[in-house]
């Protein structure tokens, strides 16, 4: 139950984190900053300090990361219990591979034997 609801809001971020991204503005990208305008080159760019959209879009990242660590946690807890139980891996299971000689054809007939020596051309 837990882990669906993660997904969930896992992809409810993901979603919103690429959102977020595509509609903000990129730093400099005013018609000041092509013409050597000052304000684009400061440390924070001609913004000031960070917008709201911005702030969010670093809210929504952790989200994020927290998320992913947390699927990442269920799923080894998963596998371990799994492990632990007994159950068999289905990696190292391998079907008997049958000899190689066996799926070979054999013909019926004998292939015809090479030419004669004496209808190979000799060079003078």
């Amino acid at each position: 139950m837990i882990e669906t609801v993660v997904v969930i809001v896992h992809l409810l971020v993901a979603i919103g984190l690429v959102g977020l991204i595509l509609i903000q503005q990129g730093k400099g990208a005013e018609a000041g900053a092509s013409f050597g305008s000052g304000a684009s080159g400061t440390v924070f760019g001609s913004q000031g300090s960070a917008t709201f959209l911005s702030r969010l879009t670093a809210v929504l990242a952790t989200v994020f990361f927290l998320t992913s660590l947390g699927l990442a946690f269920y799923a080894s807890h998963k596998a371990t219990e799994i492990r632990d139980a007994g159950l068999p891996v289905p990696v190292l299971e391998s079907a008997p591979v049958a000899p190689i000689s066996e799926d070979v054809p054999v013909l019926e007939e004998q292939a015809p034997q090479a030419p004669a020596a004496d209808d190979v051309p000799v060079v003078e």
